[in-house]
């Protein structure tokens, strides 16, 4: 059996019924993928590159990973939080170096690494119109780690943008952790948040990455369902 892991921050994580109804695109990429593919998802909520390593997440992911599985490395909104030590990296100085480190972990156990650019958020303007972006150099670090180190490329980041536009303000709320007070039992208050996902935004964007995969030459697209 094939297996995906993925490590990752809450945009991907796999969430329980204490965070409902948010959605990881990790927690529902199987739909996507072929009957032998198993996906391993160790993303977890506010991680960064750097969190995640001095976390030792990425130690049980090295300790099983193995000569035909993925690792998807899917990074960006919490190295980009300079006012915490603890999980901000430089773009184009730590955060490369630390997607470096997952990159050589998949290929010493003769595994296959895929860079994943962040999902965007949700930045719409007053006026409706999509804002410049919220990640800026982040980005261009996954594409420049990506091309130095000759992985594979998921370009999420533009490929999110483009779909938030297409569904503009108002159809990509459902999307996102938009909820009124007292809608579900984890959040009485209500929440507005235009970084995690439910579970119609989570099939959204895990769509593109397979898209993205089968795009890409060789065996990648062989993981997704042929009809996608």
């Amino acid at each position: 059996m094939k297996r995906i892991f993925w490590a990752g921050d809450s945009t991907v994580q796999t969430n329980d019924i204490t965070t409902y109804p948010q959605t990881g695109i990790g927690q529902v990429f199987s739909l996507y993928i072929k009957e032998d593919v198993r996906i391993c998802n160790y993303a977890k909520n506010g991680r960064s590159t750097k969190s995640f390593l001095d976390e030792g997440r990425l130690k049980p992911i090295e300790e099983q990973i193995k000569e035909g599985d993925y690792l998807f490395i899917q990074f960006g909104h919490n190295d980009e939080k300079i006012q915490d030590p603890a999980r901000y990296t430089e773009p184009f100085g730590a955060y490369s170096g630390n997607l470096k480190i997952f990159i050589n972990t998949a290929r010493t156990h003769g595994a296959k690494p895929v860079l994943i650019t962040p999902l965007e958020r949700r930045c719409f303007t007053e006026d409706g119109r999509l804002g410049p972006g919220a990640h800026g150099d982040y980005v261009a670090a996954v594409k420049r780690t990506a091309m130095e180190a000759d992985v594979p490329l998921i370009d999420l980041y533009t490929q999110s943008r483009a779909a938030m536009e297409n569904a503009g303000p108002q159809g990509s709320l459902k999307w996102f952790m938009h909820l009124a007070p007292a809608e579900y039992a984890a959040y009485p208050e209500g929440k507005e948040d235009n970084t995690h996902l439910r579970y119609e935004g989570a099939v959204c964007f895990a769509g593109l990455i397979a898209r993205g995969l089968k795009e890409l030459s060789g065996e990648y697209g062989e993981l997704i369902l042929e009809k996608w």
